[in-house]
């Protein structure tokens, strides 16, 4: 395997990460940031932002035999899509793609289960943006003659973001909306099923998030526990000050099944709810 993450970020980190310890400790990795630099990793960076041809990545592009997408797409489509197609055309080794979607792309199913069976109807611009692009990679991976697998991926948590975190900075807060509540994922978990799944080569949609859809307070108010400090005060939904972008979170409320992927790949996850999580965290954090 020789694997290449565009968009070398908090998530694609660990699942380089995680194909090195569980795979192949020499296994070739690169992958782009926008500087090109993402610090001492043991992995190699180039330099793409998203809008202009990276300078130095094509040979790299070229030699993989897995590549993964995490650039969210904005207005003007994919960026991968539009700047290396002709790049992925020409890869004579490719045999796996998998691109990191987000469950926002169900939209509000009123706080009722859902799995990959659902209607696709997303509410914000861009969860819109992101099934517009999950289609488009189908229809390339269909014309390439290479299995994509499409990850819809819930709120990521972990250690350096995670709700301690923002206990820590004082930024942490117990919005109440009745009957709200959100999966998550840990990016552990993450960067391990991203792992079994490029060796396996799986393809299809499947949905990565927790066993328990829980209130977003609910994790303030354990995490606050955890820590031994008193919690924030409850606010309600109504009269919270929030951005725009932040308010939108709270149209979606779901619980999404993770049934699928388990049984893909004959796994549980490592850190099934929020709180083995949390936990995990505060064990190795200061």
């Amino acid at each position: 395997m020789n694997v290449f993450f565009f968009g070398m970020g908090y998530s694609s980190l660990a699942s380089a990460r995680a194909l090195r310890q569980m795979i192949d400790p020499a296994m070739p990795i690169a992958g782009t940031t926008r500087s090109g630099d993402a610090g001492d990793t043991g992995f190699k960076f180039h330099s793409f932002d998203g809008a202009h041809l990276g300078p130095t990545l094509e040979p790299d592009l070229l030699a993989a035999t897995h590549v993964v997408q995490s650039i969210p797409p904005d207005e003007r489509g994919d960026a991968v899509l539009n700047l290396y197609k002709p790049t992925l055309d020409r890869a004579p080794n490719l045999e796996w793609l998998c691109y990191y979607s987000t469950v926002g792309v169900y939209g509000d199913f009123g706080g009722a289960w859902i799995d990959e069976t659902a209607t696709t109807n997303p509410i914000n611009t861009r969860s819109r943006f992101r099934v517009e692009v999950e289609n488009q990679w189908r229809d390339y991976a269909a014309s390439r003659g290479v299995p994509l697998l499409i990850l819809r991926i819930a709120g990521i948590y972990g250690p350096g973001r995670s709700t301690f975190d923002k206990l820590r900075d004082g930024t942490a807060r117990r919005i109440v909306k009745p009957g709200q509540v959100f999966n998550r994922i840990h990016v552990e978990d993450i960067g391990r099923i991203t792992a079994l799944a490029a060796e396996s080569r799986l393809a299809g949609i499947f949905n990565l998030a927790d066993n328990e859809p829980a209130p977003p307070q609910d994790l303030v108010t354990h995490a606050a526990g955890l820590m031994g400090v008193a919690p924030p005060p409850e606010t309600p939904f109504e009269t919270a000050e929030m951005s725009a972008m932040a308010r939108s979170f709270y149209s979606d409320n779901k619980r999404v099944s993770n049934r699928a992927i388990r049984h893909a790949l004959g796994i549980e996850l490592l850190y099934p709810t929020y709180r083995e999580g949390l936990a995990a965290i505060k064990e190795t954090t200061p």
